[in-house]
């Protein structure tokens, strides 16, 4: 990292970047943590962390982890140290995401104005994306969200009659009106902060992600153009497909 780079971190609203990564991630099968399964040889946890560090306004990465693998955490950290000018900083997750997420707030310094909030889960994130969701939180929206349109067509359903009955189409939403998020989502801090405040204890069901929440308190959310990079590694063929992309940026970019 450039002193020129550093300099301009300096004339940013301070930003901080908390990544939830206390989950188990059971869909790619037993074992470590999800965010501690490694990608080209490097855990997925240590890929997230670089992509919010290497943003130009971000000063602080808050990880939050399992209770268990905090000390673990930390030592992997410290191992693949941040860009000049950003620290790294871990605390022990809760129960549930927004729990931990909470645990995240709790523990920025109070001179942050911007926060994102960053799924482990999706390591690849470019930070040109990462860039344009701060840059849009600092011209003024409360809450920004990047997003892709669904190439897929989506049908509502309800309930099966049965557990493995086949389950009765009831509408054909309007494709072109819908769009598959991501992250990372940015926030005003006081806006986030707000929101899980009058919100803790909401089912994750009800909001299952950050801008969600912020939805429920009538508060405006906007959406930038996420990037197809940007997906979540949940299954095992998730996992292949992101072993792809970081051999092919590998090849192309030395990255």
């Amino acid at each position: 990292m450039t002193d020129t780079t550093h300099e301009s971190r300096g004339r940013l609203p301070r930003t901080a970047a908390v990544i939830p990564a206390a989950g188990s991630g059971q869909r790619l099968g037993p074992g470590i943590p999800k965010a501690l399964r490694p990608l080209g040889g490097t855990p997925m946890l240590v890929h997230a962390v670089r992509a919010m560090a290497r943003a130009r306004a971000v000063v602080l990465v808050v990880v939050v982890a399992p209770s268990a693998e905090v000390e673990a955490v930390r030592s992997l950290l410290d191992e693949h140290p941040p860009p000049s000018g950003v620290d790294q900083l871990v605390v022990p997750g809760g129960a549930t995401r927004q729990e931990s997420v909470r645990s995240g707030l709790d523990v920025l310094p109070e001179d942050i104005e911007v926060v994102l909030v960053h799924d482990a889960a999706r390591p690849l994130v470019p930070v040109d994306t990462v860039d344009a969701v701060a840059a849009a939180v600092r011209a003024g929206a409360p809450a920004v969200v990047p997003a892709l349109p669904l190439t897929d067509t989506v049908k509502e359903v309800a309930p099966p009659s049965a557990v493995g009955a086949p389950e009765p189409v009831v509408a054909t939403p309007d494709r072109s009106l819908l769009r598959a998020v991501q992250t990372p989502q940015g926030f005003e801090r006081a806006t986030l902060v707000k929101a899980h405040d009058r919100l803790a204890g909401v089912a994750e069901a009800a909001a299952t992600d950050d801008a969600g929440l912020v939805e429920r308190l009538g508060v405006p959310v906007v959406l930038v153009l996420g990037h197809e990079e940007a997906f979540k590694v949940t299954r095992p063929l998730d996992l292949v497909l992101a072993e792809a992309v970081l051999a092919r940026r590998r090849l192309n970019d030395g990255f």
